[in-house]
């Protein structure tokens, strides 16, 4: 079986995430497995649907399995980051674009690369475990994974202050903000997967689904879309300081650790995908910055930190989130020429 599970069962098309020591962490062979067989399936007259799901209690998918990156860039070899996001996005693409339901069920963390494999399905399933989020300013990186879109549609500025503080969204935050549909108690789960393996029919989901618990993030959606609807990365953050709150205190703080150009970006990132209004389009701009992060950004260090040395204190190129100019956001997302995402 190995990291993947994918077979077909009655009238569907199952892949099931079998990592869960690694937290179901998305390597390179599975994003590639995954495509493979949504194109298999894309014209199975006997696959109506596609259902996909991990094992394990804690987690969906905690994101990518970023080791190899890191290795390779540490040693100057950035050839294969790039094929990586190249090839994920592609398969991020397909999922968004496909034309039979594809239905998530996201236990546990739901994270990076894990959002890009289940968000961007027809039909997003969470229950009381779920805790998804989009962490990577944290690491030097952006919300990728065609992420700025999905934050880009959430209502007001929840993009912006979840996609730059990687706030985690428990089931009702999750459906508020649009990364999540329907929440079925988790017990009922292989019930429920059972019933659409057998039928083939996605009313099977809206016939479980309960009402979506509270969403903690409702009661600050107002200081949320005033503090970080107030501009770039300097005018968010005075706009946090002023605030007096304990929460705008709290995301300041969140702020100020995370890589400061990754945070400048990701605010002009879903700027950009709320213009847009595409994933292929989003895509296409994040991969700029991925395309460049390893060389020119934080991202190396940003792993060193939280995964390889695990030291929790990275020395970000920026001392300061203030000190990130206009011409290096401009630089990050500018055009790659013959490199660009092509989908």
């Amino acid at each position: 079986m190995g990291d993947i599970h994918i077979r077909r069962r009655g009238r569907s098309g199952r892949i099931t995430l079998t990592r869960p020591k690694a937290l179901n962490a998305l390597s390179y062979e599975m994003c590639l497995e995954i495509e493979a067989a949504l194109d298999a399936w894309a014209d199975d007259p006997e696959v109506q649907l596609v259902v996909i799901d991990a094992v394990g209690e804690k987690a969906f998918c905690a994101g990518g399995d970023i080791a190899e990156m890191y290795a390779t860039g540490k040693a100057g070899d950035f050839a294969y980051g790039r094929r990586f996001w190249a090839d994920e996005y592609r398969l991020n693409a397909k999922i968004a674009r496909y034309g039979k339901p594809y239905v998530a069920f996201c236990q546990g963390f739901t994270m990076g690369g894990g959002v890009g494999v289940a968000c961007h399905g027809s039909h997003r399933v969470v229950g009381d475990s779920s805790k998804i989020s989009m962490p990577e300013c944290g690491i030097g990186l952006v919300p990728d994974v065609g992420g700025t879109h999905l934050l880009a549609q959430a209502p007001g500025r929840l993009g912006e202050y979840l996609g730059t503080t990687g706030a985690r969204m428990g089931p009702g935050d999750a459906i508020l903000a649009g990364f999540a549909d329907h929440y079925i108690p988790e017990a009922l789960w292989p019930e429920v997967i059972a019933a659409l393996e057998e039928t083939g029919a996605v009313e099977v989901i809206t016939a479980r689904a309960e009402p979506a618990p509270e969403a903690p993030l409702a009661a600050h959606q107002a200081e949320i879309d005033t503090t970080f609807g107030a501009g770039g990365i300097n005018e968010v953050l005075a706009a946090l300081a002023s605030a007096g709150t304990d929460f705008a205190a709290g995301a300041e703080k969140t702020l100020r650790r995370a890589s400061p150009i990754s945070v400048a970006c990701t605010l002009e990132l879903v700027a950009r995908a709320r213009t847009a209004g595409d994933v292929a389009r989003a895509l296409e701009q994040e991969y700029r910055f991925t395309w460049r992060s390893a060389q020119q950004a934080d991202f190396i260090e940003g792993i060193r930190a939280a995964i390889i040395d695990k030291d929790r204190s990275p020395n970000w190129q920026h001392a300061r989130a203030e000190d990130v100019t206009a011409e290096e956001i401009a630089a990050m997302l500018a055009p790659l020429g013959k490199d660009e995402l092509a989908l």
